[in-house]
């Protein structure tokens, strides 16, 4: 899967984007048919703990799921994005199986 990854306030290390790399790729278990994803890191507000926010867009055909976290490390964030998506993308397989 193509993933285009942005670092907003911040520079990411390689070792983040390759975490961020294999994280997603391992959405194509859930639903075979991902075209790619947009990947968002950024840093909000330097005094808060939970600062880190990872937004993820995930594009299928005919359909977009859009994630949002915000954790105290990226990893973290990533980690609970995935997860959120991984169950989107299981319902919209059901819904697709349902309707065939």
């Amino acid at each position: 899967m193509k993933v285009n990854a942005q670092s907003v306030n911040f520079n990411a290390e390689g070792t983040l984007i390759n975490f961020v790399q294999n994280r997603l790729n391992k959405l194509d278990q859930y639903y075979d048919k991902i075209l790619g994803s947009d990947v968002f890191l950024k840093v909000e507000k330097m005094s808060a703990k939970e600062n880190k926010v990872v937004e993820i867009k995930v594009y299928v055909p005919k359909n977009e799921f859009i994630v949002k976290k915000q954790c105290k490390s990226f990893e973290e964030a990533i980690d609970a994005a995935c997860d959120s998506l991984k169950r989107q993308l299981v319902k919209q397989k059901e819904k697709l199986r349902i309707s065939a």
